[in-house]
């Protein structure tokens, strides 16, 4: 699992596994050194392999993660979480759909074509990795190296990743935006140590007192986010955006079960599809997630807290920017404090903050993923966006200016990260079948490689000629159009 301090030497234990898969069907696979790993913090390396077939022909990238969440069996699984059982035409394990199914099945296409006897239509690139439930430290620094002249991902025309879900358990769909994330800490602290409440209480000004306050000031009930100016910069729903949401196959009734809340108050914070699809996709989120140094175990115990860090999270849209909202939460926070009137020291801070991404459902990568999927499923995808955030998605992108598509293969149902995590039999054959007529289609694409295409870029008044748009990742030039 992700947890390093016992479980580092499994991960590179699975990452040398791969390297040996890849090598076995004849292509080429390199372990790479994590680029901020030292003797005081040892992490995980990074495999890259890569299956050329001819370079003058395309290339697609496939990232994935071969690290997992941790898992034991008093958690609440009804099967050792680190064997893999079939029951009912699921394979139930930590890991099975988040994220080594989907990352290998990549290699089962390898496989098939070499059985079958067919070349690979385009060159195939792989881009794994043990550190993503962890930070994914060190790959974004080897992917910004890696995208300079010459290197591993300079000569990349498309990327794909297979890293999340479906929003029903039948309907396939490619994802097209993703939210980013702001996570905060917040610190009060009152005394060197904690307190017995019998003894002090009363006497001194308790940190826990001001940090519920603090928390209780930055969302209300309704999910309404209190602090000032943070949705001045959320962009406008277009009729276009607005319309992708009309057909979309998602069960209202089913999502509560799913997420344990039809028994208990079977109530969503919206009542119809559309409504709640927006505001878990396009509009942004505050959530509030714990209390570190508070007493949390069972019993009683009546300590008062000399410090304690409040964390909450903020998921971000396009166009919120990291920063902007770090000093609008920042000025919100230290308003609220004073009007406490606490002598209490409070320090606010971002732990970490990525932007939102949105790409184009009309480019050829997107377009070549959805006739795959209407070939083996015989309908079209859905068009989806994500709550959560991929920040690799962004890195990809912002570092060789290739378009990224996310395809999905699990069920929204699958549990990642939670007990009893599986991976449908059928979701892998199916989706086997669309990421081997993924790449077929992706062999159909006309026109130069994109990574390599010196053509003046478009003009703006020839982005507005009908269909343009769709070529601005990776085909924003002239000899395409």
């Amino acid at each position: 699992s992700a947890q390093l301090d016992d479980h580092l030497d499994d991960i590179i234990k699975m990452i040398d596994f791969t390297k040996g898969h890849i090598e076995k069907l004849g292509g080429n696979a390199t372990v790479v050194p994590n680029p901020v790993d030292s003797a005081e913090k040892p992490l995980p390396p990074i495999l890259i392999g890569e299956f050329n077939v001819d370079p003058s022909k395309k290339t697609v990238c496939v990232y994935g993660h071969l690290d997992v969440q941790p898992a034991k069996k008093e958690d609440g699984w009804n099967t050792e979480p680190f064997v893999l059982t079939e029951i009912d035409g699921k394979l139930y394990g930590r890991g099975s759909t988040d994220d080594k199914g989907p990352a290998l099945s990549w290699l089962w296409i390898i496989y098939l074509h070499q059985k079958l006897g067919k070349e690979l239509p385009i060159n195939v690139k792989l881009l794994f990795e043990g550190m993503e439930e962890y930070g994914s430290e060190g790959l974004f620094e080897f992917i910004h190296e890696e995208s300079k002249p010459g290197k591993f991902l300079d000569d990349v025309d498309f990327f794909a990743i297979s890293d999340n879900y479906w929003i029903s358990e039948t309907k396939p769909c490619l994802t097209y935006g993703l939210r980013g994330l702001a996570y905060y800490e917040i610190v009060v602290e009152g005394g060197e140590r904690d307190l017995h409440s019998g003894s002090i209480g009363g006497t001194v000004f308790e940190p826990m007192t001001d940090l519920i306050k603090l928390m209780g000031t930055l969302v209300d009930s309704s999910g309404k986010i209190l602090v000032d100016g943070v949705m001045d910069s959320v962009q406008e729903l277009t009729p276009e955006e607005e319309a992708l949401y009309d057909n979309l196959t998602f069960d209202m009734e089913a999502y509560k079960v799913d997420n344990g809340i039809k028994n208990v108050t079977d109530k969503l914070l919206h009542d119809n599809k559309k409504a709640l699809l927006m505001h878990r996709w396009r509009y942004p989120t505050l959530s509030l997630h714990g209390i570190e140094g508070a007493f949390s175990g069972k019993g009683a115990k009546t300590v008062i807290p000399g410090k304690v860090i409040g964390k909450f999270s903020m998921r971000l849209v396009p166009d919120q920017d990291p920063e902007v909202i770090e000093k609008l939460v920042a000025e919100h926070l230290e308003k609220e404090f004073q009007k406490l009137n606490s002598p209490n020291k409070l320090k606010v801070e971002m732990v970490h903050g990525s932007g939102a991404w949105v790409s184009d459902t009309k480019h050829p990568n997107f377009a070549a993923a959805a006739r795959a999927i209407e070939k083996v499923y015989g309908s079209a995808p859905d068009y989806t966006r994500e709550g959560g955030s991929i920040p690799i998605t962004s890195a990809l992108e912002n570092a060789t200016g290739m378009n990224v598509l996310l395809l999905p293969i699990g069920a929204c149902d699958d549990g990642a990260h939670s007990q009893n995590e599986k991976y449908n039999i059928s979701n892998l054959v199916n989706g086997v079948k669309v990421l081997g007529a993924y790449l077929h289609e992706l062999g159909k694409i006309e026109g130069p490689k994109p990574s390599k295409c010196k053509c003046v870029p478009l003009t703006e008044e020839e982005m507005m000629i009908p269909g343009a748009f769709a070529f601005m990742r990776g085909f924003g030039c002239k000899c395409v159009m």
